[in-house]
């Protein structure tokens, strides 16, 4: 084989690999997807966001955790938006009835609908939401993918076994994020995400009270951050809001890390992280830093969850309201 014809030989071999291993050409998002189709859609996000936070900026933990919730079940398709009259839609199950900032994507949504009618789907809008809350908390910025459409069903029933809850051990953890796609760096650097937002003391208080069912604590909680806690929140408290990253949880940043390597991590799921030797070294290489690499991991890890189950093309469809289907 000529020199030549060797090189067009490899060259369409990699081609071909490129585009059937990466996932976001083999699924149809890019960066700067609605350049051409509605090119002020991302600076609308950020204006109205940037109006919303400045007013109330406690809304970027849920607004965050949007994106985790929607994209862990059946994709990042919007389908948590979604409203059913008998409340059995993603939104009613309970993993996801303490979450808080709909009316946000609905204020996002009418702003981009009305510089761009029926281009803007639900599911990139939350996507680009979850990014500029990010930056106006102080974290650093990264480029969205975008191009995804909006599902038509929402399942109540499929929250269970999807979305991961602050309970879980390391490896319901390690495997639940496999399943998706994801590795075990992407869950440690996402699991970062906790550096802002509040928590329902509900979803910790059997570390308190009652960890083994015998009336006792969890022992790799720190006993004084303990006793702080049990000061905010008693036996069956289900409504207390506790700060998931004390004395910062509106500012994203490396502290989370440090709390966590001081046995100081809110939830079971947190503690978990010390268990497994490479969720375990990356705390340990942030813990205590200004600005270690947390701020550009946590952008790759991002859309690396982005991707997941998404529908572009002609699937699905792009909703004129996000809380329903055309």
């Amino acid at each position: 084989m000529s020199t030549s014809k060797l090189f067009l030989c490899l060259f369409f071999q990699f081609t071909f690999l490129v585009f059937v291993f990466n996932p976001a050409n083999a699924q149809g998002l890019k960066v700067g997807f609605y350049a051409k189709s509605c090119p002020k859609a991302e600076a609308v996000v950020k204006d109205v966001i940037h109006q919303v936070m400045s007013v109330a900026p406690s809304l970027g933990g849920p607004l965050l955790r949007m994106h985790f919730h929607d994209c862990f079940v059946r994709g990042c398709d919007g389908s948590l938006l979604l409203d059913s009259p008998t409340k059995q839609a993603e939104k009613d199950a309970i993993p996801n009835q303490t979450l808080r900032g709909y009316q946000i994507i609905d204020r996002v949504k009418t702003a981009v609908e009305k510089a761009c009618p029926g281009v803007v789907s639900c599911a990139d809008i939350v996507a680009l939401v979850a990014r500029d809350v990010v930056v106006e908390l102080r974290g650093l910025s990264w480029d969205v993918e975008t191009g995804r459409r909006d599902g038509r069903i929402s399942n109540a029933t499929e929250t269970f076994g999807n979305l991961i809850g602050p309970t879980a051990n390391i490896s319901t953890l390690v495997n639940g994020w496999a399943r998706k796609g994801l590795s075990v760096k992407d869950l440690v650097v996402l699991s970062g995400g906790h550096t802002i937002g509040t928590s329902h003391c509900s979803s910790f208080n059997e570390r308190l009270y009652n960890f083994t069912g015998k009336g006792d604590a969890d022992p790799r909680l720190d006993s004084e951050y303990m006793e702080k806690l049990k000061l905010k929140c008693k036996p069956g408290d289900q409504k207390t809001l506790v700060e998931m990253d004390p004395g910062s949880f509106k500012t994203v940043d490396e502290s989370y890390y440090t709390l966590v390597s001081k046995r100081r991590g809110l939830f079971q799921s947190d503690a978990a992280l010390l268990e497994n030797k490479e969720t375990r070294d990356y705390i340990l290489s942030q813990a205590g830093k200004s600005f270690g690499s947390f701020f550009k991991d946590f952008g790759v890890s991002m859309v690396n969850m982005g991707r997941i189950e998404v529908l572009t093309g002609k699937s699905g469809e792009i909703r004129k309201v996000c809380s329903r289907v055309n």
